[in-house]
């Protein structure tokens, strides 16, 4: 394979993220996707498979972009607090984009808020 085809096509992993990514929320928005491929790529989620480090990073990236939840930590609410107000909005998100998974507020989360 030459130095071109590898940087075309990616890593293994890489190809193996942006494959669970499309599986996950096939009508995920460009501009979306690449944050959250970004952030899949994460030192910290290195150690996980690819449809884990990728529902982790999409996640994160909903409660971060597309609902009220930093808004709310700002307004002085809890963590907790402000997950539980904003999990409707990251699961209408999730449902837009052709996620067949919600978020229940019970995941487990690795290294992020």
């Amino acid at each position: 394979m030459t130095a071109g085809a590898a940087k075309a096509g990616g890593t293994r992993r890489q190809k193996e993220m942006r494959k669970a990514l499309r599986a996950s929320v096939p009508r995920i928005p460009f501009a979306d996707a690449e944050p959250v491929l970004a952030g899949a790529l994460a030192p910290h989620l290195r150690h996980l498979p690819p449809s884990v480090a990728v529902w982790l990073a999409l996640v994160a990236h909903v409660r971060h972009a597309h609902s009220d939840y930093d808004a709310l930590l700002d307004e002085g609410y809890e963590r907790d607090a402000a997950r539980y107000f904003a999990l409707p909005s990251i699961n209408d998100t999730l449902l837009d984009w052709g996620s067949t998974r919600q978020v229940t507020g019970e995941e487990e989360e690795i290294g992020e808020d």
